[in-house]
C-alpha cells in the first residue's frame, strides 16, 4: 500500500505528459511485476492504426523514444495484434491476449473523447489478481483525469497537437539540450570531434502552412476543412518521432521542433512529410499541399527571432510556387533573401 501511495503522489505531482507517462507505466510494471511495459502512441493513418513506442521498461531499464530513431518510422501495425485491434474497435478499456512471442499481454487503451492516442502495454505480468486489477483501475482513473487536465490546457482541441501556449516551455527544453557544454573558445577549438558533432546534429524549427486552405473552406465547407486539419495532424504524428514536438498555432499554421539531426536529414524529413501530404487522398477534397520554411535553432537566439527566420523561409516558399520546403540559411546564401545588417530586415528577390 505504501508503494501505491508513493506512485499516486508522484503521478499527481506532474504537469508534464512525458513525466506523467513515465510515472504511470513505472507504477503499473512494479505493481504487476511485468517482464516488460510500454507506453505506445496510437496513430490512425491511411485507414489503419499504427503503434509507436514512446516509453518502455524492460529488465529494470527505462528507455524513452530515441531521438536518433529515423523520423517517419512506424514501429508496428495494430493489425499485427488481432485482439488489440478488435478491442480498439469495440472501445474496450482492458484487452488481454498473447503477444507475438506467446507471452501474456494486457493492453490498456486510454480513451479521450471517444478517441485513443495512447495505449499502455504490460507483457507477462507475474501478479494479476483481482486485487491487482482493482488497484490498476484506480491508477488508470487518476491517470486519465490528469491526462484530461493536461490536454485541456496544453493541446489543441481539434487536432490533439500541442497548442501555441505550450511552445515557450518546449522551446526552452530544446535550448537546454542544444546549448554548448562550454563557452570557452579554447575548449571548443581543442575538441574538433565535439565541434563537428555539434555542427552535424542540431535542432530545427519549421513553420508550415496549408496551401490555399481558404479555398477548401469556401468550396467544401468548414467541416471538410476541419477534417483536413485533423488528417494533416495525423500525418505529422506518423512522420515524426515522439521526441519531436508538434504544434498547431491556429488556423492552418503548424510548427515543428525537430530534434537532433543534420541539416541534410532535416531537409529530407520535412520534404518527406510534404510529399506524404501531397500524395494523401483527402476525402472529398482530393489533393492538399503544404509549404514549409525552417531554420536551425541557435541556443543564443530568442524564439521570436528564430520564428521570424522560419516565417521568412515559409513566405518565400508560398511566394514561389507553394508545395515547397525552404531552408532560411540556404535562401540567404543563394541571395534569394538578403539580410540587411542594420535592422535585420529581409528583402525578397
Amino acid at each position: 500500500m505504501e508503494s501505491i501511495i508513493k506512485h499516486l503522489v508522484e503521478i499527481t505531482g506532474h504537469r508534464d505528459h512525458d513525466l506523467l507517462n513515465i510515472s504511470v507505466i513505472s507504477a503499473l510494471r512494479e505493481l504487476t511485476q511485468a517482464e516488460r511495459a510500454r507506453v505506445l502512441d496510437v496513430v490512425f493513418i491511411g485507414g489503419q492504426f499504427h503503434l509507436k513506442s514512446q516509453i518502455s521498461i524492460a529488465n529494470g531499464k527505462l528507455v524513452v523514444a530515441d531521438e536518433n530513431t529515423l523520423p517517419g518510422t512506424v514501429d508496428e501495425l495494430v493489425s499485427n495484434y488481432p485482439m488489440l485491434e478488435k478491442g480498439i474497435a469495440q472501445k474496450s478499456n482492458v484487452i488481454e491476449a498473447l503477444d507475438a512471442d506467446g507471452k501474456g499481454a494486457v493492453w490498456l487503451p486510454i480513451w479521450m473523447n471517444e478517441k485513443v492516442n495512447v495505449c499502455l502495454e504490460i507483457v507477462n505480468p507475474a501478479s494479476y489478481s483481482q486485487n491487482t486489477r482493482e488497484v490498476m483501475n484506480g491508477i488508470l482513473i487518476v491517470y486519465r483525469n490528469f491526462q484530461n487536465l493536461l490536454d485541456y490546457s496544453e493541446r489543441d482541441s481539434l487536432t490533439g497537437l500541442l497548442n501555441r501556449k505550450t511552445f515557450d516551455d518546449n522551446f526552452s527544453k530544446i535550448l537546454r539540450t542544444s546549448a554548448p557544454p562550454s563557452k570557452n573558445p579554447e575548449a571548443e577549438r581543442s575538441d574538433p570531434e565535439r565541434r563537428t558533432g555539434d555542427k552535424e546534429k542540431q535542432h530545427w524549427l519549421a513553420v508550415l502552412d496549408i496551401d490555399h486552405f481558404k479555398r477548401v473552406n469556401d468550396q467544401f465547407g468548414h467541416l471538410y476543412g476541419d477534417e483536413v486539419l485533423i488528417l494533416i495532424a495525423n500525418l505529422m504524428r506518423s512522420s515524426f518521432r515522439p521526441s519531436d514536438k508538434l504544434f498547431r498555432f491556429g488556423g492552418e499554421e503548424f510548427v515543428i521542433l525537430l530534434r537532433s539531426t543534420s541539416q541534410e536529414d532535416a531537409q529530407h524529413i520535412f520534404d518527406r512529410f510534404r510529399s506524404n501530404v501531397e500524395n494523401y487522398p483527402f476525402p472529398q477534397v482530393g489533393q492538399v499541399t503544404v509549404s514549409i520554411g525552417y531554420a536551425h535553432i541557435d541556443p543564443f537566439e530568442p524564439a521570436v527571432g528564430l520564428m521570424g527566420r522560419a516565417d521568412q523561409a515559409l513566405y518565400f516558399a508560398k511566394s514561389n510556387g507553394r508545395n515547397r520546403t525552404c531552408y532560411y540559411e540556404n535562401l540567404v546564401k543563394t541571395g534569394d533573401l538578403k539580410v540587411e545588417a542594420s535592422n535585420d530586415s529581409v528583402e525578397f528577390f
